[in-house]
């Protein structure tokens, strides 16, 4: 009887961990519609998230004093961004609650070239993520608007999963 609970229990453990949608705190999963909402680039560009439809979408939340987010960017910069941008990929760099001087300041440090966008008082963040969740995270969505992979933190395997994706997406026709 024993041997059977351990075994039943293991099993539940597994299928929970796996089964699991809404792991790192984030309110989205695989498969979801993304939350849409209206983009501020720092440029002054407005425009929707379901705007971008037909183009696959790259949302990385971030913000200036996070050093994994500047860890990151570089590599989404050059691997992702650079190599995918004219081939119908879009990157938007969410800032966590920062006024524009500072986002447009953390811009020029970083060297990204892909715009930010203000998110002011976390309006954008808290339809992904928990209130107490940490800023590192990525979501990306195809072009009819689902959600395709999710990340948290910098973790380079995870990245070059994430970019495969992002890349195998690319590939596929527009449906």
């Amino acid at each position: 009887m024993r041997t059977i609970i351990i075994c039943v229990t293991l099993l539940a453990a597994n299928l929970s961990g796996f089964a699991q949608p809404y792991e790192h705190q984030f309110l989205v999963k695989v498969g979801d519609t993304a939350p849409d909402f209206v983009i501020n680039e720092t440029s002054g560009k407005l425009y929707k998230l379901s705007d971008l439809r037909g183009s696959v979408v790259m949302l990385q939340f971030t913000a200036s004093w996070c050093s994994v987010c500047i860890k990151e960017m570089p590599f989404i910069e050059e691997e992702i961004w650079q190599v995918g941008k004219n081939k119908g990929l879009k990157v938007i760099g969410i800032d966590l609650d920062e006024p524009i001087d500072k986002v447009k300041e953390f811009a020029k440090r970083t060297k990204v070239t892909y715009p930010l966008a203000l998110d002011p008082e976390g309006a954008i963040f808290y339809q992904y993520a928990q209130k107490p969740a940490g800023v590192t995270r990525n979501v990306i969505v195809d072009r009819n608007g689902k959600i395709i992979a999710l990340t948290r933190l910098f973790n380079k395997d995870e990245f070059d999963n994430m970019k495969k994706i992002i890349f195998e997406e690319l590939d596929k026709k527009s449906e």
